[in-house]
């Protein structure tokens, strides 16, 4: 299977999605689409092995609208609206000379131009300019659908016909007191080229989140090759070659620093204000900007394999995503066009029947086609989502998918790996003893065998090792027993470094169950080291780590939000039970298996009606996928970042309150835009088929549904994260 993006352009609204969804989904090799009107993007899942890129991008054109697998700069959309800002210019002053009787009827002026001269004006609107609703509109009825063209076609041609037949009804008497409609015709024709003039100013505007993370990439980068340096494109750079980055300029790559210390600014990346302090060996993030000093960097990523680039490639993906509630409105957006031109058919019998006048009744059905156009429905929820990820990733949290925005907001219960999301995940050795063996061999075991292992807890037993001068020695048979430690061999022998678990049933020395219980008991972590030949305990050691700053206004704002806290942990009774009291959690659970998370989980979803779950580490993973909101900390493993919907770029759990309220913002945004969207044509539609609503005012409406629906998705960007990042 394969999955590409597609550029497609002509689509106006929530019917023509729904249209070339039909469309693709005809072909039974395509497995997936989801189109996105705000957008102007598809993402389409199909067997390469039946179908190419080529013959989806056919399906797109054959549906009546331009696909281009390519993706499509910003300086062609800039291009494209000064295009249609051209059309719009021209269409007003053919339009404005129409418009000046009426605006003169209120001052008691009633002039109205010659019909020859009113024809002359309107008819390149309606058929020049306006030509682009009669190609979308007949690409529509060969696919046996409709679109807004379609209405925008019927009723405008219809308003134009009429002034025709008035002017060959009365063409051997013509005079400035005609009632024409070629104005109607017009006028339609410039207010929807209006609205959709600035409909694209704003869809612009909800992808500045992008834009932003966009311009974060340097165009080029100093090269050091063979001891001279030269300038070379980003995309001719390669691993393993050496940049060089001066003071105050952004790093081009991922890389570690290979030369020189400086401070690192990483907020555009992390979202965290305070310049990082780096030195040789460290890793530098592209994007992110070389405050002080001189430094090289050996590049380790290049291309879509950056971080930077894969932050994109997730809010690219968020905001083409369709939400659930979003599906409901593309249904009922696929049927409205066809009901509309029902109610436009049965406008014209009905008010023939009761008034006899055959011009009434085609205006009245006229402002039913104009007024009724689902655009405003297309475009209430993807504008709200682009907008909503947006400002969330502005904030250092990456939502990978619509859904996950959508559920977040109906959050009860947040399920908290401890180590690493509400504490530190840094823990230090607080004391070490050792049971009648070398102390300088348990030593010399310890670090080495600790050495291959990326756990909290063995870079803290690492570091203090090593602050010991203590000898590193080869180790063999390395491997992981799941949910207990780590086993390897040192010099013929074999050592299990784990926690209490692995201790069998066979009693041990009473001093070290005594050093177990008294360390537990006042909340630190144990571990020992296993003589696993002689089944004796050499060593026993303990940890401590503290709890974040901002976990207690976290566990409080989630409170606050009507969340329940629920602390979930690999690690001792006393340890869980000393951090839940002092967060003012009630629901912990410890000494869990990682397999055993996901048990909880299951648990806390038959309690709860939408469960999440906050992790770091690869044990954390199976539990992250089956919650139905899986928030990952990036300070964590790769793992567990694929295995959740939401990633949150710093290690601050205040970010999660965030998310919950970010989602909540757009959640409400999507239901006032709905809600207007339907207002709209649930009271026009009634009042144009009753004639109390003008075909240009109509019109006016219509164009002003859809510009409303687009500002008020705007207005999520005054959202603002309590972790104090903006």
């Amino acid at each position: 299977m394969e999955t590409i993006d597609v550029n497609i352009h002509g689509m106006t609204c929530a019917s023509c999605v729904g249209r070339i969804e039909k469309k693709l989904k005809s072909n039974k090799s395509v497995s997936s689409v989801s189109v996105n009107l705000a957008t102007e993007m598809g993402k389409i899942e199909f067997d390469d092995t039946q179908v190419k890129t080529k013959d989806i991008i056919g399906l797109i054109e054959e549906a009546g609208y331009k696909a281009s697998a390519q993706t499509e700069s910003r300086d062609n959309k800039i291009n494209d609206l000064k295009k249609e800002k051209r059309i719009l210019i021209i269409s007003s002053i053919l339009t404005l000379p129409l418009v000046i009787p009426m605006l003169l009827m209120p001052f008691g002026i009633n002039y109205n131009l010659n019909p020859w001269i009113q024809m002359a004006l309107a008819t390149p609107v309606q058929f020049i300019i306006g030509f682009r609703f009669y190609k979308a509109a007949w690409s529509a009825v060969k696919n046996k659908s409709g679109n807004m063209e379609l209405l925008v076609a019927i009723g405008t041609s219809a308003a134009y016909f009429l002034s025709l037949y008035i002017v060959y009804q009365h063409i051997d008497h013509l005079n400035h007191h005609m009632h024409l409609y070629f104005e109607s015709s017009a006028v339609i024709i410039t207010l929807i080229l209006l609205g959709k003039y600035m409909e694209s100013r704003a869809k612009m505007q909800t992808t500045e989140a992008i834009r932003a993370l966009q311009d974060l990439k340097p165009e080029t980068a100093l090269v050091k090759i063979n001891g001279s340096q030269e300038i070379k494109s980003i995309d001719e750079i390669q691993v393993g070659q050496i940049v060089i980055v001066k003071a105050g300029e952004r790093v081009p790559l991922d890389g570690i620093i290979s030369s020189g210390e400086t401070e690192i600014d990483e907020s555009m990346i992390t979202g965290e204000s305070i310049p990082v302090s780096k030195k040789v060996g460290d890793k530098v993030v592209g994007g992110s900007i070389n405050a002080d000093g001189l430094i090289e960097v050996e590049v380790k990523s290049v291309g879509a394999e950056t971080v930077l680039s894969k932050i994109i490639r997730l809010v690219e993906d968020a905001q083409a995503e369709k939400a659930p509630i979003q599906r409901m409105v593309d249904k009922v957006s696929y049927y409205f066009v066809p009901i509309v031109v029902l109610i436009a058919l049965a406008t014209v019998a009905v008010t023939f029947l009761l008034t006899n006048d055959l011009e009434a009744s085609i205006l009245n059905a006229v402002a039913v086609l104009v007024i009724a156009c689902p655009c405003a429905l297309g475009l209430a929820t993807p504008t709200s989502i682009m907008v909503g990820t947006g400002q969330a990733a502005k904030n250092g949290i990456l939502i990978k998918n619509a859904e996950a925005l959508e559920l977040a907001h109906s959050i009860d219960a947040v399920a908290f790996d401890k180590t690493g999301t509400l504490t530190e995940g840094k823990p230090v050795l607080s004391k070490i003893e050792y049971y009648k063996s070398n102390q300088a061999l348990v030593d010399k075991v310890l670090l080495s065998i600790q050495s291959n292992s990326e756990h909290p807890l063995g870079a803290a037993l690492v570091k203090h090792m090593k602050d010991k001068n203590t000898t590193l020695v080869n180790t063999e048979n390395t491997k992981t027993i799941r949910g207990k430690g780590i086993q390897a061999e040192v010099e013929g022998n074999t050592y299990l470094i784990a926690s209490k678990k692995a201790l069998t049933s066979e009693p041990q020395e009473e001093s070290v169950e005594t050093f177990i219980t008294e360390r537990e008991d006042i909340g630190e972590t144990v571990s020992v080291l296993i003589d696993v030949n002689q089944n004796k305990v050499l060593s026993a050691f303990s940890f401590i780590d503290k709890v974040k700053p901002t976990a207690q206004q976290t566990v409080d704002e989630l409170k606050k939000l009507g969340v329940k806290p629920v602390l979930i942990s690999g690690d001792n009774k006393g340890s869980v039970e000393k951090v839940a009291g002092e967060l003012g959690i009630t629901e912990f659970y410890y000494e869990v298996l990682p397999e055993e998370k996901s048990d909880i989980i299951k648990k806390l979803k038959t309690k709860h009606k939408i469960v999440s779950m906050v992790g770091d580490g690869v044990n954390d993973a199976p539990a992250l996928a089956l919650s139905d909101v899986g928030f990952a900390m990036a300070t964590g493993t790769d793992v567990a970042m694929h295995s959740a919907e939401v990633t949150l770029m710093r290690g601050n759990p205040l970010l999660i309150p965030d998310a919950i309220s970010v989602s909540n913002a757009t959640y409400k945004k999507i239901k006032q835009n709905l809600f207007w969207a339907f207002f709209y044509n649930v009271v026009g539609i009634p009042l144009a088929a009753a004639g109390l609503l003008n075909p240009m005012i109509a019109g006016g409406a219509m164009a002003l549904s859809s510009v409303s629906v687009l500002a008020n998705s705007l207005l999520l960007k005054r959202w603002t994260a309590k972790s104090g990042v903006n």
